[in-house]
């Protein structure tokens, strides 16, 4: 075989070609490395394009998922009644025509050209012929500072609508004056309800705030989990508790046993249900029943199962089948007798502990594994979802709880103050809660709220 050319030996052109075959590699590996970064990096919801469906399932409304209801007439007297005259004979035949019944339809539309409604005060302003002091007449909706520069304000349904679209429903802030420009003819500048949002979180929806965070002490469960979240460029956590009632947000520079004790005390009645981190086992919860999330077990047992092979698998697969039965035994509570569900349960919780019995594997992953789940089935935290009282198995409703503050922070730089980050967690639970408790109007029940007696117009 002849030996490779030397440098020497090749021309210029040669050369050329070469360097350029090696940029052309270098761009392929550049963009297959970050590919490789992409998969590892965890994502709300991962790009499948590399990957599609070989049957895709078709649009529109599945088999299975309930009756089909027509949508249904508005509610109220309609505006206006058109009655759709037949015509006099038949367009195919030219026959008589004979009626047999009428249909009722509708059409719902929005004003052309919304008009803001607006209430102008006439202010008796007076002088004290004494002591001479300044007094201003008052009447229902002045405010009492409501003079010079902010003398023109918007009313409270205005900011309640403005902060339904940003909090309840993900609009970020600077988009906001212009959807209620074009939908109500209003106009405000994004500083205005940035300032609304900071008073009133320390105001009437601070104490409402407030009222929620100290009702999770008394809830049966409490779901929690967190997220990043950014205060002023710097790395937060955005935490979610999730009862019966309340949805809850909060946001702090650090993460530990004391942030999240702020909400759920050391001597917690209930039952914390959230996943393996370590602000959740520390000493200060010993006292506090738990149960972990077992789809996070799930995930972690099929990481270890998928690089195995042989019988290096059965472990992991013995122990999925395992936490897969008891969770569609939980499923099936309802449908059982009492004294033959608490057999069954009975039965799984002793072969669960079984296979979980302090040994030593040949596996170290599989050693791991068995190290990790036995210590959370000793203390009781992988079945209690079992035994009154009945939690979930798994911490789904604070992941997704999550969600929308997910969304935000992708389409938003997060909070740039601790204020703001306080406004937004005050603002974001009092429209969730709003929303899980069967609220049809997350913008009627800020309006409510803005609304009582002792709170002061917005600017």
């Amino acid at each position: 075989m002849a030996n490779s050319p030397t440098i020497d030996e090749l021309s210029r052109e040669e050369l050329i070609v070469i360097v350029r075959e090696q940029q052309l590699q270098i761009e392929a590996l550049g963009k297959l490395i970050e590919q490789l970064k992409r998969k590892k990096s965890r994502q709300a919801s991962p790009f499948s394009k590399e990957k599609p469906v070989p049957n895709p399932k078709r649009p529109g409304r599945k088999k299975g998922e309930g009756p089909f209801n027509r949508r249904q007439a508005p509610p109220g007297k309609p505006d206006v009644t058109v009655e759709a005259k037949a015509p006099s004979c038949c367009p195919d035949c030219g026959g008589s025509l004979e009626q047999t019944g009428v249909e009722q339809a509708s059409t719902v539309e929005l004003p052309k050209l919304p008009t803001p409604r607006i209430t102008a005060y006439q202010v008796a302003v007076c002088r004290c012929r004494d002591c001479g002091k300044k007094v201003r007449g008052t009447a229902p909706g002045l405010a009492a500072d409501q003079f010079g520069a902010t003398a023109h304000r918007v009313g409270p349904t205005v900011m309640a609508a403005a902060h339904s679209l940003h909090y309840g429903m993900g609009i970020p802030l600077r988009k906001v004056p212009t959807v209620l420009s074009e939908l109500t003819g209003v106009r405000i500048t994004q500083s205005a309800l940035t300032q609304d949002a900071l008073r009133r979180a320390k105001g009437e929806a601070g104490a409402e705030y407030q009222a929620l965070r100290a009702s999770v002490k008394d809830s049966a469960f409490v779901h929690t989990d967190d997220t990043g979240w950014r205060v002023g460029g710097k790395v937060a956590y955005l935490m979610g508790f999730e009862t019966a009632d309340v949805c809850l947000y909060q946001i702090r520079m650090r993460h530990r046993n004391e942030e999240v004790r702020e909400v759920i005390p050391g001597d917690y009645g209930g039952v914390m249900i959230s996943d393996r981190g370590k602000s959740y086992e520390a000493k200060e919860f010993v006292r506090v029943e738990q149960q972990k999330c077992l789809a996070h077990f799930l995930r972690n047992i099929t990481d270890v199962v998928v690089e195995k092979r042989g019988r290096a698998r059965e472990f992991g697969l013995k122990g999925k089948a395992l936490l897969r039965e008891a969770m569609e035994l939980g499923r099936a509570r309802e449908g059982l007798p009492e004294a033959e569900f608490v057999e069954k349960v009975e039965d799984v919780r002793r072969r669960v502990t079984h296979h979980l019995r302090d040994r030593v594997l040949k596996d170290g992953d599989n050693q791991k594994l068995l190290h990790g789940l036995g210590k959370q089935n000793d203390e009781g935290f992988l079945l209690r979802f079992l035994y009154p009282p009945y939690v979930e198995p798994t911490n789904n409703r604070a992941e997704r709880m999550l969600r929308p503050a997910v969304i935000a922070r992708k389409v938003s730089h997060c909070s740039k103050n601790q204020a703001g980050a306080d406004a937004f967690a005050t603002f974001a639970s009092l429209a969730q809660t709003a929303r899980k408790n069967g609220s049809g109007s997350v913008t009627e029940t800020f309006r409510q709220l803005f609304s009582k007696p002792t709170v002061a117009s917005a600017r």
